[in-house]
């Protein structure tokens, strides 16, 4: 009988022990945009929230979606909007249409190497460029030599929003180099005078961020709407989040979360006040 007892204290005792010591675990994998904004951001809240771990990956909006649509993750960040087959699936499959929750304001700008003497682009030179209808700097005012037009790979948000709302649609030019983040853009372009890119404006700080009809990529022109190319980056969960993920994604959209947000050179949901 006290051997019983015995075994049944032990288990109760292991059992309560678990849970007092237990950590939260939070999945988050998606938009290489926004790789170093989550990373931040996690760590930030894993300071004042000890008991949860906060995981953070990227690989692309594309390959973020499809963890979240397999169940693997708690979040997607995404660069981009769900497109309808994508929301089909988790409906298909969970019964929802997902849910999105806004953390920034992005402006994508487009990068150059600094001693590119070209620092103005219209919407129309970026299509024809990125489409290769133009295929020299010389036919928009810089020097006679052929540009090197450098992409985000098809897994990226930014790689299907660059298409949709700058070439219209239409496919890329088929010599543009594809690069897999936003960083090994950044560094194929410091490495050639004569490339051109994209990516997000908080990003790249080492070159040329060029204007666009004569609008450069700040916060100000992209609140107000005069720059033409801006974007929500946003995080997806498959229902309505609760527990610690409902807490993480409380802490981004909250003054300290949108701090971190405006200090990495994305613009936060509001105008905060310090």
């Amino acid at each position: 009988m006290k051997k019983i007892l015995l075994s049944i204290f032990i288990l109760i005792f292991t059992a309560c022990s678990s849970n007092q010591f237990s950590v939260a675990t939070i999945r988050i994998k998606g938009s290489d945009t926004m790789l170093k904004l989550t990373e931040l951001l996690a760590e930030e809240f894993m300071k004042v929230n000890p008991g949860v771990s906060v995981y953070v990956s990227g690989g692309g909006t594309k390959n973020g979606i499809k963890a979240l649509t397999r169940n693997e993750v708690d979040i997607c960040t995404a660069s981009r909007p769900l497109k309808s087959d994508e929301v089909k699936i988790i409906a298909d499959n969970y019964g929802s249409l997902g849910m999105n929750f806004l953390v920034a304001k992005d402006a994508l700008s487009i990068y150059l190497n600094p001693d590119n003497p070209v620092k103005n682009l219209t919407m129309q030179q970026l299509k024809d460029i990125f489409t290769g209808k133009i295929t020299n700097w010389n036919e928009v005012g810089g020097e006679d030599s052929p540009i090197l037009t450098i992409i985000r790979s098809t897994n990226s948000g930014t790689h299907l929003y660059f298409k949709d709302h700058v070439l219209n649609g239409e496919d890329y030019a088929n010599k543009a180099i594809v690069k897999t983040t936003t960083n090994s853009v950044v560094e194929e372009i410091l490495q050639h005078e004569n490339a051109i890119g994209y990516g997000g404006m908080g990003l790249g700080k080492e070159i040329t961020h060029a204007s666009i009809n004569g609008i450069k990529a700040t916060r100000e022109a992209s609140v107000e709407g005069s720059y033409p190319i801006s974007r929500y980056l946003q995080f997806y969960t498959l229902k309505e989040p609760h527990g610690a993920v409902k807490e993480f994604i409380d802490f981004v959209t909250s003054s300290a979360g949108q701090h971190i947000v405006e200090e990495q050179g994305f613009i936060p949901l509001w105008k905060l006040t310090y």
